[in-house]
């Protein structure tokens, strides 16, 4: 007997994450790769400020493709932005999962994501695991930056 709730999860994932997660456990394979290469084609452009100003943007230099992410605060809630080359389509495409289901939600809802949440949408038998190791990387980077409020990036006005 299966239950959909399992005590031993930890804590539940927010709404827009559990659908994606689910979406991509219950794909075939082959539909998964397809899948994350559309999050890839989804995750949104950076903004010019960003553009022109990289410095404020933080590396994850555990990543082995170039991967740099900001936050910042609007309305109590967080904004994500990630940099990410077009050559690295898995990791576009998992930028593209993370700014889909917590782009705009509140610092406690990004913190209270588990660390390892892609394992249980079944990348590791498409991923290799230096990249699984690399999304840990960018989740744990991501969770530093939103509970720093000092490491907000201040707007840059002319």
């Amino acid at each position: 007997m299966t239950s959909d709730s399992s005590p031993s999860a930890g804590p539940a994932l927010p709404e827009k994450l559990q659908g994606i997660v689910s979406m991509f456990r219950s794909a075939p394979k082959s539909l998964r790769l397809q899948a994350l290469l559309e999050y890839s084609r989804k995750l949104p452009p950076l903004p010019e400020k960003y553009v022109e100003h990289p410095e404020f943007m933080q590396p994850v230099p555990e990543c082995t493709s170039p991967f740099f992410l900001v936050t910042e605060r609007e309305e109590g809630n967080v904004k994500l932005h990630f940099k990410v080359p077009e050559e690295a389509p898995t990791v576009r495409g998992y930028a593209g999962i993370l700014h889909e289901a917590l782009d705009g939600q509140s610092p406690e809802t990004i913190l209270s994501v588990p660390d390892n949440f892609y394992m249980d949408m079944g990348l590791s038998e498409l991923i290799t695991p230096m990249r699984l190791r690399g999304m840990g990387a960018i989740l744990m980077r991501l969770k530093r930056e939103v509970s720093e409020p000092s490491a907000q990036v201040p707007t840059t006005g002319n």
